[in-house]
């Protein structure tokens, strides 16, 4: 993985969802570009949960950017049944 993939990824428009796997097993989540963050020559990023909390990760712990799909079984982000 290396930075310039992470900034198209982050980038792209329009902006489509990705999940950061990290090298420890951790999947932290980007719903929206707002939601992730970092400095220029940096090789650390900031990415935020819908609840206001974050996370500070080391790019060289980042070791796949997975595109997600729609969530099965929501619909117009509510939950089904």
């Amino acid at each position: 993985m290396t930075i310039e993939e992470l900034r198209d990824a982050h980038l792209k428009r329009p902006f489509k969802p990705f999940t950061l796997e990290l090298a420890d097993g951790q999947r932290v989540p980007v719903p929206h570009p707002e939601f992730m963050t970092s400095a220029p020559k940096s090789r650390t990023i900031a990415v935020f949960t819908p609840r206001g909390m974050h996370k500070i990760i080391d790019l060289l712990m980042v070791v796949a950017i997975d595109f997600q799909k729609k969530q099965a079984g929501r619909r117009n982000g509510r939950r089904r049944g």
